[in-house]
């Protein structure tokens, strides 16, 4: 027994005393030995790289916002004005220090079409031609039944919209069945800067497109323009504004073309297209 525990005894103490068999060396050119697979830490495939982004890399472009145009139609009168003349002739300012009615009834045909329903009409074919062509469409008035607004009201929609057009459609009622033709107003002098060149650009715009179609008025203003300084929603408004007067409801030729569906399509084409025109 004590034969056999010798040599263990031996090795035991040695170990202690740091003379155990040094370790076989490892070269260099040698690879490393192998970890066993079942103890080789894994890596991730998916782990971000900590190094840092290259310098070559770029930031999407920013992308612009895209600008609506927002235009604003007046269609001239009501259809309930002539039911409330308490409301609409009350005296409201109308600039340059002046007042004026609210509003008024509007003019006819001979035959009884109503100056009140065309302008309706139109500005409802204008609206949705616009629209189509990604403009944002403002009405003064939400349908032909109502009573006004009035005139300072109608100017107050463009400026409360900030507006890059107002347009009034009207059509005039002139006792002289001879007087024919359209003619767009505008405020002259100007009051302030849209009332300027940016209204006269609008007005001439408004007027080319017209004239491509129909004849300029033979009775008011001058190759188809009329400047003015009495009509309040062109006074009061602040952003470039234009009536236009399409043409004289008691010339016969006119008022069939006022009274006919084609007629008032073709009217709004015409009014559509210098609206557009005027945006570019």
């Amino acid at each position: 027994m004590n034969g056999v525990r010798r040599p263990v005894l031996t090795a035991v103490l040695l170990a202690l005393a740091g003379c155990a068999a040094p370790a076989p060396p490892v070269s260099l050119s040698s690879p490393p030995p192998s970890v066993p697979s079942a103890t080789r830490p894994s890596v991730p495939s998916s782990a971000p790289s900590s190094a840092p982004p290259s310098s070559t890399s770029t930031a999407p472009p920013a992308v612009a916002p895209v600008v609506v145009p927002v235009v604003v139609l007046d269609p001239g009168h009501n259809g309930g004005n002539a039911g409330a003349p308490e409301v609409i002739n009350r005296p409201v300012p109308a600039g340059r220090g002046r007042t004026k009615p609210c509003n008024t009834t509007s003019t006819a045909t001979d035959a009884g079409f109503p100056e009140h329903v065309f302008t309706w009409s139109v500005a409802l074919l204008v609206r949705d031609a616009l629209t189509a062509r990604g403009v944002r469409v403002v009405l003064t008035r939400p349908d032909d039944d109502g009573v006004g607004p009035c005139v300072n009201e109608r100017a107050a929609v463009g400026n409360r919209a900030r507006a890059a057009a107002v347009v009034s459609i009207h059509a005039d009622g002139s006792i002289d069945p001879g007087a024919r033709g359209f003619h767009v107003a505008y405020s002259a002098p100007p009051l302030n800067p849209a009332q300027g060149a940016p209204t006269l650009r609008l007005a001439e715009a408004m007027r080319d497109a017209l004239r491509a179609s129909f004849p300029v008025s033979t009775y008011i203003g001058r190759d188809g323009l009329s400047p003015r300084n009495d009509l309040g929603g062109l006074n009061l408004s602040q952003r470039p504004a234009v009536l236009v007067e399409c043409g004289n409801m008691r010339n016969p030729d006119e008022a069939a073309a006022f009274a006919s569906e084609s007629g008032r399509r073709a009217y709004a084409t015409a009014i559509a297209a210098g609206i557009l025109a005027y945006l570019g």
